[in-house]
């Protein structure tokens, strides 16, 4: 088993980067040291009435000095991020401006957030201010959480005006990408078993004990990309692929993944897509080429109300081994899932799946079957905390003695656990840390093929 000392030096160093609290705090906090309150509270009266006027420039000028220092009004720093978005859509404003000014509506907007998630107007404008920029995958988030709050009726039919928008406008983006890299201490790298003793038709057998549980720290880094292009108003052409390693020491555990695709996106309607897509897939083991995926790949999303979404997958590739050619055949995956705004901080998914393998080998076909079930929750002091449970199931065909008695088919159940937290109050040049732990336990009938594990994660990941 892995030593716990790793594991804590990474916890340790978590620990410090999540407990730390952000410089500003919510509500109504004192003014800043050299502020007296009623400076302050002159300032604000001052800034409202030039906003009222239009004059926003005027009004963060006024506004911009009552932030500086360890603890700023509440007030002031709403009122920032109000005058940064109206001076925004100024039309003499150049476009490096225009972003600049949005950067720091958002950020004021955030650090409010950061301690008080439900706070609904807010939530509301920083929705608009994503909006604004373009950044419509958060502005939706947003504006989605504003709904879920159970917001009065005209708030609420300004949010869905907004949703609506953006989901018109989504056949325009033309580039996703992404990028995230952790370091990841586990305590079974190799997914193997630990039994020390194994039994062939009666008879006790000690297993080597470099065949038993390895430990370690990998390092993961992943990245990938889409771009669409226009064929008319309701169909666009999807292009993109990813990368994904993973790096042990000694390389004998690495894990390397390729994958591209191509195809059609059809726009059905206001709150339907669906996508064909041949899908090609490589991996490597070890650092060695261990098999190749041609396929095609469907997927389908669906909007039922602003607060409720469903998706679809199901896709089929042949795939064949360099060296394992008794493992060379078809594979089928079949997904079904979705998502729900339950409040402004709370949201929940779930997922159902099925699979088949048919490789040339009758012991080596089998069914898998899963259900996956999550929830994540933004806390007050920047806090947000996730948890999920996969429970999955394979049935083999085909006679696996000496692993199991003679004559019985093998059938594994796999459970997963995952933990993860992050604080929303810190970026590092624009990625956010995330600590994530997961535990995962497969028991079998069949000997060897158990295994237990628990790795933790400290992941960066942006979104482009």
């Amino acid at each position: 088993m892995m030593a716990i000392s790793p594991l804590l030096r990474v916890l340790a160093a978590a620990a410090v980067l999540f407990l730390s609290t952000p410089a500003w705090s919510a509500g109504q906090a004192p003014p800043s040291p050299g502020t007296s309150s009623q400076s302050a509270e002159t300032g604000i009266a001052e800034a409202r009435t030039l906003m009222r006027t239009d004059r926003f420039d005027e009004a963060l000028a006024v506004l911009r000095p009552l932030a500086r220092g360890r603890t700023v009004q509440a007030d002031v720093v709403f009122l920032i991020g109000l005058a940064a978005i109206g001076a925004s859509q100024e039309p003499t404003v150049s476009e490096a401006t225009r972003e600049a000014l949005l950067d720091e509506a958002i950020a004021s907007f955030r650090n409010m957030l950061v301690e008080r998630p439900g706070l609904l107007r807010v939530r509301l404008e920083l929705a608009r201010a994503f909006f604004l920029k373009g950044t419509d995958s958060l502005a939706r988030r947003s504006f989605e959480q504003v709904l879920a709050s159970k917001p009065p009726a005209a708030v609420a039919a300004n949010a869905r005006r907004f949703l609506s928008e953006i989901w018109a406008r989504r056949a325009r983006r033309r580039w996703n990408m992404y990028l995230g890299a952790s370091l990841a201490p586990d305590t079974n790298i190799g997914f193997t078993s630990d039994e020390e003793i194994i039994y062939i038709q009666g008879l006790p057998f000690r297993r080597d004990v470099d065949d038993l549980t390895t430990s370690g720290v990998g390092v993961s880094m992943w990245t990938g990309g889409e771009y669409q292009h226009r064929l008319d108003d309701r169909l666009r052409l999807r292009i993109g692929g990813g990368f994904s390693r993973r790096d042990y020491a000694g390389g004998e555990f690495d894990q390397t993944f390729v994958s591209g695709h191509a195809g059609p996106r059809w726009l059905a309607g206001e709150n339907t897509e669906v996508s064909l897509l041949a899908n090609a897939r490589r991996r490597w083991s070890g650092n060695e080429y261990d098999h190749l995926d041609l396929g095609v790949r469907a997927e389908a999303r669906h909007r039922f109300t602003p607060l409720v979404t469903a998706n679809a997958r199901a896709s089929w590739h042949d795939r064949r081994y360099r060296t394992l050619k008794f493992l060379d055949g078809p594979v089928m995956d079949f997904a079904l899932g979705g998502a729900r705004m339950i409040t402004s901080t709370v949201r929940a998914d779930a997922a159902v799946g099925y699979g088949r393998e048919s490789p040339g080998t009758e012991r080596w076909r089998h069914t898998r079957r899963w259900v996956h079930a999550g929830v994540t929750v933004a806390l007050p002091w920047g806090f947000t905390v996730g948890g999920s449970g996969e429970l999955r199931r394979m049935a083999y065909q085909g006679n696996w003695f000496p692993h199991t008695p003679a004559g019985v088919s093998r059938e594994d159940r796999t459970r997963s656990l995952r933990a993860s937290v992050y604080n929303r109050a810190f970026t590092i040049r624009g990625f956010s840390p995330q600590l994530v732990l997961v535990n995962e336990v497969r028991t079998t009938n069949a000997q060897l093929y158990d295994y237990k594990r628990t790795g933790v994660e400290l992941r960066f990941v942006r979104q482009f």
